[in-house]
């Protein structure tokens, strides 16, 4: 294991955002909730504070947009026009983007080649979002009588978008850009950990012209933020990535009030080894499949299923590999795996790997925090794989969000399907090999919403996203993303004068 000493984080880094300010219905004023703190997980460093939003923002913020989403200007604005406004939502993006990275990593810690991406593909999403309304049309079907029928599809009105902690601007991006792509307003609720970019994307977005009231950005606990804006009448639609426990929770309060909704939840995917494929990019995979975002991420490859025919090779490899990975500060040169979230998060992590070891498991790589004092001051913990753990142990069952791969082997296909689909959620799943009838046809088998072949962790906005089971049931991305957030109309034209029956 490399431990990278730390580099000084750049103080005071400008921004868009007034100081200690929430955006609500597209004003900048102070939260009447509690005081949130931003914390540096590289060093414990306060980032910003401010006071959180309260239910009484959540009105203000529903209120303010209702009226802008009806405003005659924005609900009749022209596509092409509306998407000039995505155009330059991301080019204001593009331009900034040094500084939001920057940001972005003392908000939660990830590596700045990490944040850089995320930036980047915030901007993408808009752009290609923008391209989407663009050419998007409504159908005329087929008519089964005397008159023409029109299907079309309007706002659904507002929008409350709940996003995690772990990407943000990048998941901001994929919920905020397709609900005012489809002429709503937008109530932006990101985690309370990690407030600071989505503030910037709300003054973004202002700077951009979208019309003041479209857009507001209320961070705060999710207990009673979160919880106002899925139960406040005047939101029709709530996107949320998130915690299955949460979604679920989600879920049947927006039942309850035949709200829509798009839910993004989490994961324990698998990642396989078969015998033929080729080790050194296998390996390759798996530790970037698991190990990039220091294991925070709802589509870590956390189970890893190697054909026993490899097993012991592989493996051997991979803990080698593994204990070369460089943890440091996000900011130093070569870091590959920054701080977990918080240090509460790291001992809910530790207590995983004890789990696995009390459960019969053996170490073969990381298993601690790493021994550089200089890190001591953040939440670090060193990538861990383990293997020879039952089946039923809570650290193959649960998602862990963190650095912790566990290794199992298998024989032949039927015995990894069934082993690969016995979990609760079904969010991603990645295939090593050089046998593509064999990976089509487990990838077929494999109940996952997203399968890798030869590769990991590659995500398109151009391509839809989501899960199965406990994972989730909707999709976010691709040519569908603007139609998640509208309502579809029936329209009929009569050509065939009065109806005989009323003669």
């Amino acid at each position: 294991m490399t431990d990278l000493a730390p580099t000084p984080v750049a103080p005071d880094l400008p921004r868009l955002a007034p100081a200690g300010k929430i955006l609500a219905g597209g004003r900048w004023v102070e939260g009447s909730g509690t005081v949130l703190t931003s914390t540096n997980p590289a060093d414990g460093s306060v980032v910003a504070t401010l006071a959180a939003a309260g239910v009484a923002d959540v009105e203000t913020a529903v209120r303010r947009g209702t009226e802008a989403a009806a405003d005659r200007a924005w609900r009749s604005m022209l596509p092409h026009v509306r998407a000039r406004l995505l155009h330059r939502t991301a080019e204001l993006i593009e331009s900034q983007a040094e500084r939001l990275a920057l940001l972005q990593s003392q908000d939660n810690g990830k590596p700045l080649a990490e944040t850089r991406a995320l930036v980047a593909s915030a901007a993408g999403t808009f752009r290609y979002v923008a391209a989407v309304l663009e050419s998007q049309e409504d159908a005329m079907p087929p008519s089964r009588g005397e008159y023409l029928t029109f299907s079309v599809h309007e706002p659904i009105g507002v929008v409350g978008a709940i996003t995690p902690w772990n990407s943000p601007i990048a998941s901001d991006a994929q919920k905020v850009a397709p609900a005012l792509a489809a002429g709503n307003a937008v109530v932006l609720k990101p985690a309370a950990w990690t407030p600071m970019l989505a503030l910037e994307l709300g003054a973004i977005l202002l700077e951009a012209g979208f019309p003041a009231g479209l857009v507001s950005v209320l961070p705060g606990p999710g207990s009673t933020v979160g919880q106002a804006i899925v139960e406040h009448p005047g939101v029709g639609h709530l996107s949320f990535t998130g915690g299955t426990d949460t979604g679920r929770t989600l879920a049947a309060t927006a039942a309850r009030l035949l709200k829509t909704t798009s839910l993004e939840l989490g994961g324990k995917s698998p990642t396989i080894v078969l015998p033929d494929a080729d080790l050194d990019v296998a390996v390759n995979g798996v530790l970037f499949g698991i190990f990039s975002s220091q294991g925070q991420s709802c589509i870590a490859g956390s189970r890893l299923f190697v054909h026993d025919a490899v097993y012991d090779e592989f493996l051997a490899r991979l803990a080698e590999r593994t204990e070369r990975l460089r943890v440091g500060h996000p900011l130093a040169e070569g870091t590959q795996l920054g701080p977990l979230i918080t240090a509460g998060h790291r001992a809910s992590v530790e207590d995983y790997i004890v789990n696995g070891l009390e459960a019969g498991g053996t170490l073969r790589a990381g298993g601690g925090r790493p021994d550089d004092p200089a890190l001591a001051a953040g939440s670090y913990l060193r990538p861990t794989v383990l293997d020879g753990v039952p089946a039923n142990a809570r650290v193959l069952r649960e998602e862990i969000f963190g650095p912790v791969l566990v290794a199992l082997r298998f024989r032949d296909d039927d015995e990894l399907v069934a082993a690969a689909n016995d979990t609760v959620y079904g969010l991603a799943c990645g295939i090593w090999t050089r046998d593509f009838p064999r990976a089509w046809r487990l990838a077929r088998a494999i109940e996952a919403g997203t399968v890798w072949i030869n590769t990991y962790k590659q995500l398109s906005i151009a391509t839809p996203f989501g899960g199965m089971k406990d994972s989730g049931a909707s999709r976010e991305k691709g040519l569908r993303a603007v139609r998640a957030y509208q309502r579809q109309k029936s329209i009929y034209l009569g050509t065939g004068g009065p109806i005989a029956w009323a003669d």
